[in-house]
C-alpha cells in the first residue's frame, strides 16, 4: 500500500520535532498491548521524557507507520529519525548496551545481584535445564516487581548470577531489581511452582480509609494527589490536593521518594491505578483513598457535594 503523502508529512514532523519517538498501542504510562509495555518499559529505563504516539487512536498513522519504515508491526522506535526496531530489537538493545550507546547514556551497571535460591527450588530447575542445551534460566523483573521465570536461549549479553550452583540470568533493569532476592520452592492446594522474594521491591499500596486520612493532613503527614477530571474537581473540590494531569506528572514524579503520597478519585478505582503507577516509579509511602470522594463527603465533610 503506497503511504499518502499528508501522512507521510505528519510521521517526517513527528520524527523532526522530538528525538526519540515511540509509535505504540496505548501510551507510556497505559499501554494498550504487552510488546508496546515492554518497549516503553525499556524506554523508561533510560529516559525521563521521550514522545509517544498512540496508533489506536489514529487509524492513518497506524498503517501509515507501517508503510513509512516498510516494518509490519507495532510498536516502533524511532531516534533520531532513523527506525530503530520493534519490541524484541528494543529490549535485546537494552540489554546489551547498544540502546544506551544509542541514545548518549553510559553503559548499565552489570554487577550481578546477589541471590539465593533454596535446595528444593535447585532441584527443580536442575531437572527443568536437564534437556534444554544452549538454553538458559532467565528472571524477568518488570517496574511493577512482578517477576516471571522463562527458559529460552542464551544470547550472550545476559548477567548472570549464581547461587546453589545455578545459574539465572538477567537483563540490566531486573538485575537491579533482583538484589537479595530468595528463590524457593512453594507447594500449595492450588498446585506447585518456583516462587520468589523480592526485598528490593517498593512497598504495595496501601488502602487509606478517610478518618485515617483526615488525621495525617491534619497533621500536615500526606500529600493528596487528586487524579479527577476538571469538571468533577469543580462539582466537589478536594482543598489543597495537588492535581495529576498530563503537564503536572512530570513534576509530581520528582518528588522525593520518601514522600507520603494518597491518591483520590470519585470512588476509589482510578486513584488505585494512578497509586500503582507511582509505586512503580519507586515512591514508598503510597496510599489509596478508599471510597474516593463520595466516602469523604459521606464521613468527613458533608459540604462536598455527591455526583
Amino acid at each position: 500500500m503506497s503511504l499518502a503523502e499528508p501522512v507521510r508529512q505528519r510521521i517526517e514532523s513527528m520524527l523532526a520535532q522530538h528525538r526519540v519517538v515511540l509509535f505504540m498501542k496505548g501510551t507510556r504510562n497505559a499501554p494498550s498491548c504487552g510488546f508496546s509495555a515492554a518497549t516503553a518499559g525499556a524506554l523508561n529505563e533510560l529516559l525521563d521524557d521521550y514522545a509517544t504516539v498512540d496508533v489506536l487512536a489514529d487509524e492513518e498513522i497506524r498503517q501509515g507507520i507501517k508503510d513509512f519504515g516498510n516494518w509490519p508491526t507495532i510498536p516502533q522506535l524511532y531516534v533520531n529519525g532513523e527506525l530503530v526496531g520493534g519490541a524484541d530489537i528494543v529490549q535485546g538493545m537494552a540489554a546489551s548496551g547498544e540502546l544506551h550507546t544509542l541514545l548518549g547514556l553510559p553503559q548499565p551497571d552489570r554487577t550481578p545481584p546477589e541471590i539465593t535460591i533454596s535446595d528444593a527450588a535447585a532441584v527443580q530447575i536442575r531437572n527443568a535445564l536437564g534437556d534444554a542445551e544452549g538454553m538458559g534460566l532467565f528472571l524477568a523483573i518488570d517496574a511493577r516487581f512482578q517477576p516471571q521465570f522463562q527458559l529460552r536461549e542464551i544470547q550472550g549479553s545476559e548477567i548472570r548470577a549464581v547461587a546453589n550452583g545455578i545459574d539465572v540470568l538477567f537483563d540490566p533493569a531486573s538485575a537491579k531489581r533482583a538484589k537479595g532476592a530468595h528463590i524457593g520452592w512453594t507447594e500449595t492446594a492450588q498446585g506447585e511452582g518456583l516462587s520468589i522474594d523480592l526485598p528490593a521491591a517498593p512497598p504495595k499500596v496501601h488502602g487509606l480509609d478517610v478518618h485515617a486520612l483526615k488525621r495525617l493532613l491534619d497533621e500536615g503527614r500526606i500529600t493528596v494527589i487528586d487524579v479527577r477530571s476538571a469538571d468533577e474537581r469543580k462539582i466537589a473540590p478536594f482543598a489543597g490536593a495537588e492535581i495529576l494531569d498530563a503537564s503536572s506528572h512530570e513534576r509530581l514524579v520528582k518528588l522525593p521518594k520518601e514522600t507520603p503520597l494518597a491518591f483520590l478519585c470519585h470512588h476509589g478505582n482510578s486513584s488505585a491505578r494512578a497509586a500503582e503507577h507511582f509505586r512503580e516509579q519507586g515512591f514508598r509511602v503510597v496510599h489509596n483513598i478508599v471510597g474516593g470522594i463520595e466516602a469523604w463527603s459521606s464521613e468527613i465533610d458533608a459540604g462536598v457535594p455527591h455526583y
